[in-house]
């Protein structure tokens, strides 16, 4: 009966290790729980360092020697298995290099910067922020908990700094700056208009807090998303599936721009793309995992990036590329517990 028990307690162990390196291939990745385990691989991976660490100095009693070993044996392979995860995203560079064309100068021509930060309303302060995006020469900027009175002043700010913006809001309520969505956009890129609703839930926005849907006067430039998913907190699941769902939707074309709090990773986003090579969500490719750093975490700022949860994302359709990429460690004591990110796109080819 020892022995059956030790195995069976192998056993599970073993399934769940292997559930929280891939949950994908159980279809329990948006599930409560592990959702939230997975979200934090490099904290795993130390976790599974200092339990080695123990079982190994444990192994001296002669009883549970044998056991020990084989539960060492799993902590490393689930070491293992998600260092490599995390290396195949990029956890070790922040910052990818803009792409100089032939004369060795920056190829800028129908470049576009997209900054994002979640605000925790409004927190930072408009200068902060303002001054932020002018110094990355941001062309769109979106602003989860962001209102419209902190856009305008953003934007009034900008404008005195030399690149105006114009402003786009959608508010769920007046109540909770949560419930607030800003995007600015540059009139460099043309004009722009809100297409999508400030009702909460699909077909027209996402459940509880508000993404704004931006396109072209024209039609002849990117449309833009100002994502804002709401967290998995366990009575929110299903609303956090479907705001995954409904943002998924919103990249089925052939020219996208995304960028905002998702609350997920791209764990998360498992089984939500299109046939592209490259797409994660819909059509689209995320910005920091084809510059190598999609391990680097944007939330919160009161762990080090590289322990963090990389949740705010930029995402674009094929037809653009990224020429520089950069999520910004040096505001974190700025007020917000989401840190920016900032993306560079070329067109491609």
């Amino acid at each position: 009966m020892t022995r059956l028990l030790r195995a069976l307690i192998l056993l599970a162990a073993a399934v769940f290790l292997l559930v929280l390196t891939w949950p994908q291939a159980f279809g329990l990745h948006t599930t409560w729980v592990v959702a939230h385990l997975v979200s934090f691989r490099t904290i795993a991976v130390i976790g599974a360092i200092i339990g080695l660490v123990l079982f190994g100095l444990l192994r001296f009693m002669r009883p549970l020697r044998r056991t020990l070993g084989m539960a060492m044996v799993l902590l490393a392979l689930f070491a293992v298995a998600n260092v490599g995860i995390l290396a195949s995203r990029g956890f070790t560079a922040n910052t990818v290099q803009v792409s100089t064309g032939p004369a060795g100068t920056e190829t800028d021509v129908g470049t576009v910067t997209v900054l994002s930060w979640n605000t925790l309303g409004d927190v930072p302060g408009a200068r902060a922020i303002a001054e932020l995006a002018v110094t990355q020469n941001a062309d769109v900027v979106t602003l989860p908990e962001t209102t419209e009175a902190t856009g305008i002043h953003i934007a009034e700010l900008m404008r005195e700094a030399g690149r105006p913006m114009w402003v786009h809001t959608l508010a769920f309520d007046l109540i909770s700056k949560a419930r607030s969505t800003t995007l600015l956009i540059s009139p460099d890129l043309g004009n722009y208009a809100v297409t999508n609703a400030a009702g909460s839930g699909p077909p027209d926005n996402t459940n509880v807090l508000p993404t704004v849907v931006a396109e072209p006067v024209d039609g002849s430039g990117p449309t833009i998303v100002a994502v804002h998913a709401v967290s998995p907190i366990q009575y929110e699941m299903s609303n956090w599936r479907s705001d995954l769902d409904w943002l998924a939707t919103q990249c089925q074309g052939d020219n996208v721009i995304l960028a905002g709090d998702f609350n997920s990773t791209l764990d998360h986003m498992a089984g939500r793309a299109n046939d592209g090579v490259n797409s994660v969500l819909g059509n689209c490719a995320d910005a920091a995992l084809s510059a190598g750093a999609a391990a680097v975490g944007t939330w919160p700022t009161s762990i080090p990036a590289l322990l963090g949860s990389p949740i705010d994302h930029v995402m674009a359709t094929v037809n653009w590329q990224v020429s520089a990429l950069q999520v910004i460690e040096s505001l974190d004591g700025a007020g917000s517990d989401h840190r920016p990110i900032v993306a560079t796109l070329t067109p491609a080819g």
